[in-house]
């Protein structure tokens, strides 16, 4: 297959004829140019495209060109000798000319590659090939008909063969994808597609079975018939306007959810024999599924109703809640017994009774479920869905009916018991009555248990459609088209069945001994307390229980979530397992890679390297294993003995050469490092005999040998040479430094002269010693050292920049001494030096100086030679191991991962032509392509520039950068601003997050195909070809802009077809949404944009760029358009290949998905990797794509995967604390915690990582994310819902890795926190988790739930811990409960082991173990356990706790938010440096509500309890029980000041004051941004409440309501009470409340009227409300219990209250706006924020002024970097250093 042939000529005329040279009319398929296409040219049947040298492309085209007796079109159609099958079906159908030539191409290259797979080059296509694909295709569509009841309309016999099945399984292929390539926003909806393919296909057979029509007795037409774009105006348009319609009435995503249909609704519509007896065929316009308004008639939501709710969470995982509250009963009802075993307490026949209320709870719960399930889809119900409504009542009236017997019958064993006295007969009859109620009650679950342990029949029963099973399972849950047969094997069952059980045990063990019994001896005691002392009027009685609520509150909470903190723990170990047996980690530095170097050269070969096997004829994979334990222990064949001349050796060189030099144009390598790297070509002039190892292998190994001969000296030749033989690569440097050095001197000594024929003689002499093993009989070992030194100082003269001939002379002539002298063991005279020809016959020259005339030292443009000579230099003088040859730490960790991935279970890679085709789609909206002059050279507010900047922080890379500058013909650095300015822009670009280095990582798979390509049909002369050109080649490795395939610096070593290869097994494309616009942008920047992107094209000829067009018509009429565009080198400009109309603008809903969708249509291959803007590739990694495409064909579990997981390497981590704390924490998720998942919990989902999705299946199942508008924000991970509901299968693979890069700042990191919150509560709304967690078995729902939605969920649940348990504390404290418990028990009942249990729990949360443990395991993996508790540790020290903490309570606040009231929208982070300071006006707009207001609250929650409570007299108690509680309020209040640089800085605080008052009291524009403004910013905030619905409005007032507390507990611990508790004193202290809004309206009103014109009656109404106030203290003084300090107090008791009324009154905003009070809430508003500010700002300004913390802030912000010895102090300070940078091993003092 490697040598393609030529296709023959092809005569004009007949069916295969060019197109004739008329112009067709303007519905007939034009025959395009030839110059425009996209990988190959097939719409041009006669073109010489090197591709149809290919016989399988040749076979496909012949089969599309296989029209034969097919019906001609009408005649209003003009057919065409050169048309094809797609032409027909346009013509027939209406499909546009451009959707037909992409998914020509489409076709014939899909087709061509599977051919290529199968078999041999063949003219003929596999019918095998077609048939299987178009059954993938179509499965979808087959289980839509069979799940409907419908027939098929694919007429093709399963069965049997024949010629016609061959033209009909190309025309359903083409037909349906033709309806796909052009159905816009409605690939969304994969059913939908059903629908349309099913009539359509219905009407192309009755055309080629020749029906007619009844009505017209004319040949059938279908009806999309009627030109170029009647299938889009008369099918997808109607669709697609109703789509646009209902989004349009969403009011951009903030009406509630129920009110409209999204894209999931309209597609479900399709899952009902509705849409085909409502909707019809031809479509019915008028039919109510097109009607939009809000009228009786309409269509509503279908499958699914989205409420707003937190009941959403019970709703969805209602069994994980009857477990946690079922346990949770019985353990209180055990524990209430006091026994020292559960088991104890159970043999009490009342306490085994009671233990059956249980049953009781739980029919409860499943009544509230079903309620639930009512009252949140009772609008599904409609005339069409009576059985539903029926299902739903049942439900209710069931559970209710099972709840009122269970209630009954144990109400029937206790009244027996007590007319017994004692637990009779009958009294145990009636229990066991109960108990086989119950058994009744639970047999649904034991039939569920059973088919868990049999899940190959639930799958069975679940997709079957017959109507018996479908009877029997409608009770237990609806039939929906998703969600069946999803149930894993019995294997991976028993795997996460194993998993949970150990956890749920530890935590019920745990939950029972230290959090439920610790809690109920101080519940007795509270609940027996009497005669409290209550300090406030007790507003019920009895109200000890409302106390032991309190107290049990934080209790409950923390077991509610800690199953969080268990799967944390367990699943931590568990990965690390499962890495273990995946061997990561086996590699993780140089010296390791150096040990085990020689089978790394086999794994790269075994591999890599494709097997040469017929597909048939390939190894099982326990021979795989078996070679795999062979090659990864060095056993059965013996590595160590490869040849140099051997062809494995030769390959292995040239690749890991290549990727020496991909590293070395990345600047990750300097010339040097990459001298020491590479492994040398076998050059005929340098006969060296060994296979030449880099030299970072050979280190100091001639040393060894050296220190080893001279302590063996009177050792035989033999012995002397087996101890050194022993270790490989010592014997390839003794050999490769002899045959080097005697290669040296026969080169820089003239021949033909006697200094030559000397160094001839000596040579000889030395060889045939060595031949008769006497070397050491004939020459003096111990002289070996100092012959050493000669020859290092002669090689340190030769390799010298600056040569002087003479001391190289002189360096010849002392190393020609000293062998004469002292290494000849025999001493000889003259003549028997001259006799032996070791010495010049002639006279004159022993007179005078040898080697004088016959030196000839090579130009320094012989870069061959010069680089023999320094590898040479370096085996002689090296003196260390070189475990640290390189400098880069993300060289040494690529270089480990690499190595060690080899050594990984992956599967063989076949060859580049057998493999499976793929793509990669990377979505880009208006991020930085590349970075301009103008960004790289701005300076912020310090001073400092993002060049300045990068060039500190990787000096290194910066000095390689400048030397490969100088290498390419720069002469001085001053041309960095001229003429290499390009390349200074693309060195920064490629350190940033831009798309600019997206590309370029994933063009190296372009490369990596050609390479691999090359070395797949090479022969030893194109591989010697191939060596030569080496790393660092003569002409220099091309720059960084350079870096593509059409100026591949291997290019000349390519034959021709690996370009076309590669072409058709890769493709990339950016969908640039809005190149089109941009490139007419009247915004330079704009226009700046769309110039980098065309400079991508031009340096990437395999890059392709999707964008939307927007074209005027006229009369305010758009026409949009997919269009795609390469860059054509010959016409030296951009082309367009395809443009494809669409039926509206692009965006209905999600912006991301919707790019992604439009540009779907443009990829290729059996694969598609998703790319995000924030990727990077490594070419290593590229090597390893086809061994990763082979997983599609093996099974995990019972399915093959349908995505695959690819591990991610984070390179944001080295900038600073911060970027390395979320660098830590996303690594051990996207390693760890994806491994686990994958296996064995089987819920791995997609999350936006750069998985590789099997494209055909996903496009047959509506693509690879979600669009619907907020519902879908996170749209990556509904993919993964998506494919697990549809029966897909996930999984992770770790021996491959992208780059990812991460946010680097506290204020981007939380805007990424805050978006994925968002979109984690938008869904715990959706109906993917609610299906997800009602058809998943009980295990992986529980998976799935602690993965997903829970550990958000979770998260607040530790925040409303901390709420609950300060709360609670602060109510007894205040209503003296607390007092009277203290007094009345020594041991204080409410100082026990379970709070101290739980607050511990919540403490080790803040402090971050749900990264911080994880993190630790897969450091200790993959780094060793010694660094990783360091690195622990060192972050621990830069208060990552701190970071922890206040991460936690943003995802909580925007969590619960979301889920109460709406609001998620997409957040832009913004991806680039973080250097410069914050201000405090913006920190405060972004963490005012999230986290400062918040740590105020617990902050005063805590002083106010300090100053009442009795045990806080107690100064170790208070701190022991609070300690955790004043950490999370520092870190929320002081987080954003310690990670903002300068933080601490007294001048830029006094500044940020400034500003922040200036940001407050303006009142400037009407357009004011929230950066301006804080009245705009204000109202920005509550936009929330103007959407909530009334229950979360009515739950926003309750929350509310507890500022007011603090008046009522405060105002009777005032003085002036005089200690009464009457109810008055509470009513009075409202009259303080209104004065003081009575007094702030009064000095508004005297401020507006009189302060601009009469300001002297301004102040007299100010000194009059000041002397009121005076009169009426000096009254309440003298004539009451006043004292001077209430006026303090009171201010604890009613600033709450003002701000609880502020927030009550934005609920209430419309109703104030009418009755003209809102403006002054908006000014009180506007006082309280300016007070809250200067709280936050008080402790930052005290931290300012004292000397010495914003060097330590600093330090904490910038560790990594001063320990890699940067002057940060001088970046943050703007002070550029005088001198250069030190080297990345000496530290700087500061």
């Amino acid at each position: 297959m490697s040598l393609r042939h030529h296709p023959p000529a092809q005569q004009p005329g007949g069916a295969r004829g060019r197109p004739g040279h008329q112009q067709p009319s303007s519905a007939v398929p034009e025959p395009p140019k030839q110059g425009a296409y996209n990988i190959i040219l097939v719409n041009d049947v006669l073109a010489d495209h090197p591709a149809r040298w290919y016989p399988e492309v040749r076979a496909v085209c012949a089969v599309l060109r296989s029209v034969g007796d097919l019906c001609q079109p009408p005649s209003s159609m003009q057919w065409r000798p050169h048309y094809d099958v797609l032409d027909w079906l346009a013509l027939f159908f209406g499909f546009q000319r451009d959707n037909v030539r992409n998914q020509r191409e489409h076709l014939v290259l899909h087709l061509s590659n599977q051919h290529m797979c199968l078999s041999d080059a063949l003219e003929v296509l596999d019918p095998a090939v077609l048939r299987s694909f178009r059954k993938k295709l179509l499965k979808n569509y087959a289980d839509w008909c069979s799940y409907l009841g419908r027939t098929s309309s694919i007429w093709i016999s399963e069965t049997r063969e024949s010629v016609n099945d061959l033209r009909r399984e190309i025309l359903y292929v083409s037909l349906w994808l033709l309806i796909w390539g052009e159905s816009a926003n409605l690939r969304f909806m994969p059913e939908c597609i059903c629908y349309i393919f099913h009539h359509m296909a219905d009407e192309l057979n009755k055309i080629l079975e020749g029906c007619l029509d009844p009505d017209t007795a004319r040949p059938v037409l279908p009806a999309s018939y009627g030109g170029e774009y009647a299938f889009l105006d008369n099918i997808v348009r109607p669709i697609y306007q109703t789509i646009r319609k209902e989004v349009e009435s969403s009011k951009n995503g903030t009406a509630p959810h129920r009110s409209w249909r999204n894209y999931d609704d309209i597609n479900e519509y399709f899952w009902t024999e509705r849409c085909l007896e409502r909707l019809g065929w031809p479509i019915k316009l008028g039919s109510n599924f097109f009607v939009h308004e809000r009228i009786g008639n309409k269509v509503g939501k279908t499958g699914f109703i989205e409420q707003r709710s937190f009941w959403n969470l019970f709703h969805s995982f209602n069994r994980l809640w009857i477990m946690l509250i079922l346990f949770l009963q019985a353990a209180i009802i055990i524990a209430w017994e006091r026994k020292k075993s559960p088991w104890e307490a159970l043999e009490n026949r009342d306490v085994q009774a009671r233990v059956l209320t249980i049953f009781i709870t739980w029919s409860g719960l499943q009544f509230l479920q079903s309620l639930l399930s009512l009252g949140m889809q009772h609008t599904l119900i409609t005339r069409e869905t009576k059985l539903l409504g029926m299902r739903m009542v049942m439900k209710v009236a069931v559970s209710g009916v099972w709840m009122v017997i269970f209630g009954a019958l144990y109400g029937r064993i206790w009244s027996q018991k007590a007319a017994d006295g004692q637990w009779s007969g009958a009294a145990s009859h009636r229990k066991v009555i109960f108990l086989e109620a119950a058994l009744v009650f639970v047999l649904p679950e034991l039939l569920g248990l059973v088919l868990f342990v049999v899940p190959w029949i639930q799958n069975f029963l679940e997709e079957s459609n017959w109507k018996v099973i479908q009877s029997l399972a409608w009770w237990s849950q609806g039939r929906t088209f998703v969600g069946r047969g999803i149930r894993e094997g019995l294997v991976d069952n028993l795997k996460y069945t194993l998993f949970w059980l150990v956890v749920l045990i530890t935590k019920f063990s745990f939950s029972y001994f230290l959090q439920i019994k610790p809690m109920i001896e101080p519940t007795r005691q509270l609940l027996h307390l009497r005669d409290v002392d209550y300090w406030w009027h007790q507003l019920f009685s009895d109200s000890n229980r409302f106390a032991v609520g309190l107290l049990w509150a934080p209790v409950v909470l923390i077991y509610l979530m800690d199953m969080q903190i268990w799967y944390s723990i367990y699943s931590s170990f568990v990965g690390a397992l499962v890495g273990l047996l995946d061997h990561l980690g086996e590699i993780r530095d140089i010296r390791q890679l150096r040990l085990r170097f020689q089978f790394f050269v086999m794994a790269v070969h075994f591999n890599l390297m494709a097997e040469e096997k017929p597909l048939n004829m390939r190894r099982s994979r326990f021979h795989d294993f078996v070679d795999r334990l062979k090659l990864r222990y060095g056993l059965g064949r013996p590595y160590k003995k490869l040849e140099p001349k051997q062809a494995e050796t030769q390959k292995f060189a040239l690749l890991w050469n290549e990727i020496i030099k991909n590293f070395r144009e990345e600047d990750i390598l300097s010339d040097h490092e990459v001298e020491l790297l590479e492994l040398l070509e076998l050059d005929p002039s340098w006969e060296v005999r060994v296979i030449r190892w880099p030299c970072f292998l050979l280190g100091n190994e001639l040393q060894i040998a050296l220190s080893q001969a001279k302590f063996l000296v009177d050792a035989p030749d033999r012995w002397l040479w087996y101890k050194i033989s022993k270790h490989e690569y010592r014997r390839c440097a003794v050999i490769e430094a002899y045959d080097s050095i005697k290669c040296l001197m026969h080169q820089i000594i003239r021949v033909q002269t006697e200094e030559h024929s000397i160094v001839t003689s000596l040579f000889n002499m030395i060889d045939r010693s060595i031949d008769i093993e006497k070397f050491t009989k004939s020459f003096k070992i111990t002289a070996l050292p100092k012959i050493h030194e000669k020859l290092t100082k002669l090689m340190e003269q030769v390799i010298s920049p600056k040569k002087d001939l003479n001391k190289v002379v002189n360096a010849l002539q002392a190393l020609y001494e000293a062998v004469i002298r002292d290494f000849l063991k025999e001493d000889r005279n003259s003549e028997r030096l001259k006799d032996d020809g070791l010495m010049p016959q002639d006279s004159s020259l022993r007179a005078g100086l040898l080697f004088q005339e016959c030196v000839v030292i090579p130009d320094q443009k012989d870069e061959k030679f010069y680089r023999q000579a320094r590898r040479l230099h370096i085996i002689l003088s090296c003196q260390s191991s070189m475990h640290d040859v390189l400098k880069s730490l993300e060289a040494k960790q690529r270089i480990a991962f690499f190595s060690n991935s080899l050594f990984m279970n992956m599967p063989r890679s076949p060859q580049v032509e057998k493999m499976k085709s793929f793509s990669v789609l990377t979505p880009y909206y208006k991020e930085d392509v590349l970075y301009s002059e103008d960004q790289i050279n701005k300076k912020n507010e310090d001073g400092i520039s993002i060049l300045y900047y990068l060039k500190t922080i990787y000096p290194e890379e910066w000095k390689n950068f400048k030397q490969r500058m100088r290498r390419e013909g720069m002469a001085d650095d001053s041309e960095l601003e001229t003429t290499k300015s390009r390349d200074v822009r693309l060195w920064v670009s490629y350190r940033g997050q831009t798309l600019a280095r997206t590309v370029r990582g994933m063009m190296y798979y372009y490369r990596a195909l050609k390479m691999l390509a090359f070395l797949d049909s090479a022969s030893e002369t194109d591989i010697q070809r191939g060596m030569e050109m080496g790393p660092l080649s003569q002409n220099g490795s091309p720059s960084l802009e350079d870096v593509n395939e059409a100026n591949d610096s291997n290019s000349s070593l390519f034959k021709g077809h690996e370009d076309r290869i590669a072409s058709m097994k890769f493709t990339y494309v950016v969908a640039c949404q809005l190149y089109g616009a941009q490139k007419v942008d009247k915004d330079a920047a704009e226009r700046a944009k769309a110039n980098d992107i065309l400079n991508l094209l031009k340096s990437y000829e395999a890059l392709r760029v999707a964008y939307v067009d927007e074209v005027s018509r006229g009369s305010g009429e758009k026409e949009y358009y997919s269009v795609l565009v390469k860059y054509d080198r010959k016409l030296e400009k951009e082309v367009e290949i395809y443009r494809v109309r669409l039926p509206g603008p692009l965006k209905l809903g999600e912006g991301k998905p919707e790019n992604q969708n439009h540009a779907m249509i443009f990829t290729r291959g059996d694969a598609v990797q998703t790319i995000d803007m924030n990727q990077d590739n490594y070419y290593e990694e590229a090597l390893k794509m086809r061994n990763l495409l082979e997983e599609y064909d093996n099974y995990y579990g019972i399915r093959k995967p349908t995505i695959l997981g690819v591990r991610e390497h984070i390179f944001t981590g080295s900038v600073s604390s911060l970027a390395w704390f979320m660098s830590a924490q996303e690594t051990s998720f996207v390693t760890l915690g994806q491994r686990v998942l994958a296996n064995p919990l089987k819920i791995r989902m997609h999350y936006g990582h750069p998985d590789v999705f099997d494209r055909f299946w996903f496009m047959s199942r509506g693509g690879i994310s979600k669009a619907s508008r907020v519902i879908n924000i996170s749209e990556d991970i509904f993919a993964g819902f998506n494919c697990t509901l549809r029966g897909g299968n996930v999984t992770h693979h770790e021996y491959i890795q992208v780059g990812k890069g991460r946010d680097v700042g506290l204020n981007q990191i939380s805007m990424f926190e805050a978006k994925v919150a968002s979109g984690n509560g938008e869904q715990v709304l959706s109906r993917d988790v609610y299906r997800l967690g009602h058809r998943l078995d009980f295990f992986r729902m529980l998976s799935l739930f602690y993965t997903t939605v829970g550990f958000f969920f979770n998260t607040m649940m530790v925040i409303l811990t901390v709420y609950g348990f300060l709360w609670g504390r602060l109510y007894l404290a205040l209503s003296g409960v607390e007092s009277t418990a203290l007094s009345s028990n020594e041991n204080g009942s409410l100082d026990n082991k379970a709070l101290g249990t739980i607050l511990n729990q919540q403490f080790l949360i803040q402090l971050g173990l749900f990264t911080a443990l994880p993190m630790i395991i897969e450091n200790s993996l993959e780094m060793g356990f010694l660094q990783a508790i360091w690195d622990f540790l060192s972050m621990q020290l830069q208060l990552s706790s701190v970071f922890y903490t206040f991460s936690m309570g943003t995802r909580a606040h925007f969590f619960g938010r979301t889920v109460l009231h709406g609001g998620a929208k997409y957040r832009e982070t913004g991806r680039g440096f973080v250097v410069e300071h914050k201000s405090f006006a913006e920190n405060y707009r972004l963490y005012a509500r999230s986290h400062f207001i918040k740590g105020i609250e617990l902050g005063l929650i805590l002083t106010v309890y300090a100053a009442y409570s009795p045990i806080a007299k107690s100064t170790f108690t208070y701190l022991a029980m609070t300690i955790s509680s004043w950490f999370l309020i520092v870190s929320w209040i002081m987080g954003p000041f310690v990670f903002n640089p300068s933080g601490f800085d007294w001048l830029k605080t006094v500044n940020d004051f400034e500003n922040f008052m200036n940001w407050i009291w303006f009142h400037g524009r009407l357009f004011a941004t929230a950066e301006q403004s804080w009245e705009t910013w204000w109202y920005e905030e509550q936009a929330h409440l103007r959407t909530t619905g009334l229950w979360g409005k009515v739950l926003e007032i309750i929350l509310d309501l507890r500022f007011f507390f603090f008046q009522y507990a405060i105002v009777y611990r005032l003085k002036i009470a005089d200690g009464s508790t009457s109810i008055l004193v509470y009513l009075l202290s409202w009259i303080y409340v209104f004065l003081a809004f009575g007094t702030y309206k009064i000095i508004s009103y005297a401020r507006d009227k009189y302060s601009a014109k009469e300001h002297i009656y301004y102040r007299l109404v100010q000194f009059l409300i000041i002397t009121l106030g005076i009169i009426t203290i000096i009254l309440l003084s003298e004539f009451t219990k006043f004292e001077f300090s209430d006026i303090f107090t009171s201010l604890l008791a009613f600033v709450p209250t003002g701000w609880g009324l502020i927030l009550i009154a934005q609920v209430f905003r419309p109703f104030l706006q009418r009755v003209m009070l809102w403006d002054s809430v908006v000014s009180m508003a506007r006082l309280y924020d300016m007070m809250l500010g200067v709280i936050v700002m008080a402790p930052v300004a005290v931290l300012s002024w004292a000397p010495g913390f914003q060097s330590m802030q600093t330090r904490i912000l910038f560790n990594e970097a001063f320990t890699r010895g940067l002057r940060i102090s001088q970046i943050v300070q703007g002070k550029k250093p005088k001198q250069k940078v030190k080297e990345p091993n000496k530290k700087v003092k500061e």
